[in-house]
């Protein structure tokens, strides 16, 4: 038999295969490397950030229907002015109850994140600060319901909020006993808290 013939015989038959397993070894050295692991705090974080978000909409809307307020220092303008603003936004969230902003996904992330310099080198020096500062006990907390006038706004560590999501302005964070209170800052509401926020001493 003549070998040239053999020779394109066998090329016909077999270059088709060689041609494909090259196919799918360069594909398979080329395939794009797999996703990046999900942070999953991170995406708990980014929730809390949306639900802030969401409540400070309805907290612009409702200033919007007040009367612009002058710059005072005047005590007795401020509260009137929050006892203009605490009806409006308890109107706006007839619902609200504890846990729809501090979901117990985002209370299991802010009782770690809280619970990182309690355990650190800064521990005692935090504790010793929150006894000093007035400690608040014994108050019944309630989503949507003022926080009493007459109480002292406990200040909370520096220390103790580096890692916590920096709030807007119209946001603060207050320690009440154990429990972390979202405060809105000028109608003196709590939007929402996390009890057992703190670790027990």
């Amino acid at each position: 038999m003549d070998l040239s013939h053999i020779r394109r015989w066998m090329s016909r038959l077999f270059l088709p295969a060689l041609l494909s397993a090259a196919v799918f070894s360069h594909s398979q050295n080329t395939a794009p490397p797999p996703n990046p692991p999900v942070n999953q705090d991170s995406l708990v974080l980014q929730d809390f950030d949306k639900r802030v978000a969401n409540y400070l909409s309805l907290h612009n809307k409702a200033k919007s229907e007040l009367p612009a307020a002058k710059s005072t220092t005047s005590s007795e303008k401020i509260v009137d002015h929050r006892r203009e603003m605490g009806p409006k936004l308890q109107a706006a969230r007839p619902e609200a109850k504890q846990g729809q902003i501090f979901t117990p996904e985002i209370g299991r992330v802010f009782r770690r994140l809280i619970a990182t310099p309690f355990n650190g080198p800064d521990g005692q020096r935090i504790r010793a600060s929150l006894r000093r500062a007035e400690p608040v006990k014994g108050i019944q907390l309630r989503a949507n319901e003022k926080y009493p006038e007459r109480i002292p706004l406990q200040s909370t560590p520096p220390t103790l909020l580096l890692d916590l999501p920096k709030l807007p302005p119209e946001l603060d964070y207050r320690i009440v006993g154990r429990s972390l209170v979202l405060r809105d800052v000028a109608a003196n509401m709590i939007v929402d808290f996390l009890p057992d926020a703190l670790p027990a001493q």
